[in-house]
């Protein structure tokens, strides 16, 4: 796809990774099928000893799988890319992959709970060192790396209290003290449409495409972008031998579905997002609202430097206890209280209680998660219905 190296994001979306049918469908067939058939048992024999391109067994890989590898790595401006049966499947690959026992992982003390919990709970059983830390100051960053850092790790924006990091900055400081430190962004708020970490100096960019990137809340997937060596490492070890995350080729026919139209939705996302920020910042029932966007945001500079837009998630502290918060969420109407995020839909949750339910209540502050922050992704419906609906609910707080 060399042809479409200087296209606009907008026509990567949509041809990046397509091939024309020999039947003439426009758009790809699904490769339903588990294993594939050789000529002869020395193709076969070729095949497993990478004498001769071809495909083998759909754990390896299978048509419907590399067309959407071949559109992401194409959208993130990465060498290669590997689709992953979930975001979850795409962080522990990635991570099984650059790390062995003896070695560290520095990452950011806000994580999405799972991640959390994979490198808290998780990676230290088997002898990874883990540091959680604030790596928004560089000095800070600099303290905690070791000669036996291997991975340095983060999200931005941050799940969920939006906290932005400078890519740039962090990739500096942890490739000056070892260039071999591969430092790898969740980028699955901010898609490659607002931000794309790989030119800004990260090492691999991981996805939960289950969110934006599909967009329609019918898919469980991951992806993983990044150098085709460290990827061919990610499909021939952590996902083939470790993790087994393989994505179906039905979710991946979705998946590049999905991707056709992640700019428009984006572009919507981050419009309704922005309004819906404002609103909260006038409202006198919010004590505090967390978007990029505003000017009042601490990492608004930072956000403006690297980001497009200023994406579709927010989250507000309510001026209420934790019970009473709950009954105000309790009465939306149009957005729905659902974990996950990037739907069409508005969906709200209480990430004490739901996604970050693996930190105690010390890591929870430490992280800046108060139990009453309430998270937001933003959905497409009409702006005004959006912000009527949080206006009922507010009415009666003060």
């Amino acid at each position: 796809m060399n042809h479409l190296n200087n296209s606009g994001f907008a026509t990567k979306q949509i041809h990046a990774g397509a091939k024309r049918d020999e039947n003439g469908a426009l758009c790809m067939p699904i490769y339903q099928t588990a294993t594939f058939s050789f000529d002869s048992v020395e193709q076969g024999g070729a095949r497993f000893a990478g004498q001769e391109n071809g495909y083998i067994y759909s754990r390896l890989s299978n048509p419907s799988l590399i067309m959407l590898e071949e559109k992401m790595a194409a959208l993130e401006e990465g060498e290669a890319a590997l689709a992953t049966a979930s975001g979850m499947g795409a962080i522990a690959t990635a991570l099984w992959t650059a790390v062995r026992t003896g070695d560290h992982i520095l990452a950011d003390e806000t994580l999405y709970g799972c991640t959390y919990a994979l490198l808290n709970h998780g990676m230290e059983r088997y002898g990874v060192e883990v540091t959680l830390t604030d790596l928004t100051d560089a000095e800070n960053l600099k303290k905690h790396l070791k000669p036996n850092t291997k991975v340095v790790y983060f999200e931005t924006p941050c799940n969920p209290t939006l906290k932005i990091l400078d890519i740039a900055k962090v990739a500096q400081v942890a490739h000056e003290y070892n260039p071999a430190i591969r430092v790898i962004v969740d980028n699955t708020f901010a898609t490659p449409y607002l931000t794309r970490p790989l030119t800004l100096g990260a090492d691999v960019v991981v996805h939960s495409a289950t969110k934006y990137l599909n967009g329609h809340g019918d898919v469980i997937a991951g992806v993983i972008i990044g150098k085709a060596d460290y990827l061919l490492e990610c499909r021939m070890f952590g996902l083939k031998d470790v993790t087994g995350a393989v994505m179906a080729p039905f979710n991946a026919f979705l998946m590049a579905r999905g991707l056709k139209t992640l700019d428009i939705r984006m572009e919507r996302h981050c419009s309704n997002a922005m309004k819906l920020a404002r609103f909260f910042e006038s409202h006198p029932a919010v004590a505090k609202v967390y978007y990029p966007g505003l000017e009042s945001f601490n990492g608004h500079e930072t956000a403006k430097k690297q980001m497009r837009l200023f994406g579709g998630m927010v989250a507000i502290e309510l001026k209420a206890d934790k019970e009473t918060t709950a009954k105000c969420l309790n009465r939306l109407s149009l957005a729905t209280i659902a974990v996950s995020l990037g739907d069409a839909e508005t969906l709200v949750e209480h990430p004490a209680t739901m996604t970050h339910s693996t930190y105690t209540a010390d890591e929870l502050a430490e992280a800046g998660i108060s139990e009453g922050l309430v998270r937001i992704s933003v959905g497409l419906e009409d702006p005004e219905d959006i912000i009527a609906d949080f206006r009922e609910i507010l009415k009666d707080l003060k």
